[in-house]
């Protein structure tokens, strides 16, 4: 009894309890961060052991590498060579505290966040929280598609296709296993470029080892584009080169299309074009998520955080946005920056300087942004590249692309991982283990199972 007194006097010392949510007792500056992504970490990496006291809460207590979660739903790769755990991360940073927690409602005029865990205080608040699948309130196509913006959706996506593949493989009636083997993808920028050849590549070497019982050519794969070009941000060339390719991969991409219904089974377009297809991955649109407590009229198109150019959200003086919920509105970028990975590392790196001289009450500089270029990949040695005024395709872009991705991924163990996949892919063709380890049902086959 006297030492579990004696532990928790010394439990009670060295935290401070605050409305539930537990943290180190401390007199420096508290900078919370919500949501630990690309920008996120940037600003952690900035602000490690100095002084300031940084909380960050996040729901999941992982990194998520998102460029490379179209592998994971192709079975390219495993969840774990991309996820990194942020308490490994941080380890030895001793002014970095990580709670796992959701936040739900910021109350700015008392400096308090509530989460599912309990309140907390801060000093400075940045939210980091980026975005989630805009579906523009098609609800019949959110119940029945999948987007791709969590490891989690990757998994869904791959248990859906090994699910209905084998299905497919079960099956005598013949619409029906066209309709568990057509694959449509909705959006034409980097992701559903990606996802598209992807896809490609796992009909052409792996349907037929895997399922010999029919033609890899039964598997059918649509990419479906609003307008009338992918990869709209890049260069013509870039483009036209992507077309190419995923042509060459026998993709059928319909430009000016959209897709007005999906019920599950059918997907319908704008032009009254019927496809049927089970398996349907919309990467059309996202849009900014946050905790409630920020007042509307700062928020902007895309449902982004309309900042100044030191990424202070307009109307409060000490809660700042970073990454893709950011809305930089100024003459030069009339619809902020571009929601990518660079954006958000360079203005996490950024804002970690800029909260440091505010502290020390030190004048700042605005926010400039440095475009490093942009990169897409289709499939092997199938790349383009768009780097200022160099702008090239094939071998040397995917090399590039595969030499950047690898270098950005968190963690000695998973670089090494992911390196070693793709090693064996490169020369064999060959992907991870195709296992189905749970059993996967849309939303709506669970609502109705509920009811």
């Amino acid at each position: 009894m006297k030492d579990s007194h004696t532990h928790k006097k010394i439990m009670s010392s060295a935290c401070k309890v605050t409305d539930n949510i537990c943290l180190p007792d401390s007199d420096l500056p508290r900078v919370v961060i919500i949501g630990g992504g690309f920008a996120g970490l940037a600003l952690v990496e900035k602000l490690k052991h100095k002084e300031v006291q940084v909380v960050l809460f996040d729901k999941n207590n992982f990194h998520q590498f998102q460029p490379l979660f179209y592998q994971v739903a192709t079975s390219a790769l495993e969840p774990d060579s991309i996820v990194f755990p942020f308490r490994k991360q941080f380890k030895g940073y001793k002014n970095v505290v990580f709670r796992l927690a959701e936040v739900e409602e910021i109350q700015p005029s008392s400096n308090t966040l509530t989460t599912t865990k309990g309140k907390v205080h801060y000093d400075y608040l940045v939210l980091a929280t980026g975005t989630t699948t805009n579906f523009f309130g098609m609800d019949s196509i959110a119940q029945n598609s999948l987007g791709m913006k969590d490891i989690r959706d990757s998994l869904n996506i791959r248990h859906m296709m090994l699910q209905n593949l084998e299905q497919a493989a079960i099956t005598c009636d013949d619409d029906e296993r066209d309709s568990l083997t057509n694959f449509v993808i909705v959006g034409g920028g980097p992701a559903g470029v990606e996802m598209a050849g992807a896809l490609a590549e796992f009909c052409k070497y792996i349907l037929p080892k895997d399922y010999p019982e029919y033609p890899a050519s039964i598997m059918n794969i649509y990419l479906i584009e609003a307008i009338d070009e992918l990869l709209s941000t890049m260069s013509d060339k870039a483009s036209s080169k992507t077309l190419k390719y995923l042509k060459d991969l026998n993709v059928k991409v319909l430009f000016n299309e959209s897709v007005s219904d999906y019920d599950g089974s059918e997907v319908t377009t704008n032009s009254g074009k019927k496809i049927l297809a089970r398996n349907l991955i919309w990467t059309a649109g996202v849009k900014g998520q946050f905790p409630k407590g920020i007042d509307e009229k700062h928020v902007v198109r895309g449902n982004r955080l309309k900042t100044d150019s030191f990424l202070m959200v307009e109307g409060y003086k000490n809660i700042f946005a970073v990454g893709d919920i950011a809305a930089m509105i100024t003459t030069d970028t009339p619809k902020g920056h571009p929601q990518v990975a660079q954006t958000a590392i360079q203005q996490g790196k950024y804002l970690g300087n800029v909260l440091l001289k505010i502290i020390k009450d030190e004048g700042v500089k605005p926010f400039e942004y440095k475009d490093k270029g942009s990169l897409a990949t289709v499939g092997k040695r199938k790349a383009v590249a768009d780097l200022g005024k160099f702008k090239f395709a094939g071998y040397f872009a995917w090399l590039l692309w595969s030499i950047v991705h690898l270098l950005s991924i968190s963690g000695f163990r998973n670089r090494l991982m992911v390196g070693f996949n793709w090693a064996v892919s490169y020369f064999t063709y060959e992907k991870s283990n195709r296992l189905i380890i749970r059993n996967f049902k849309h939303k709506s086959l669970v609502d109705n199972t509920e009811e």
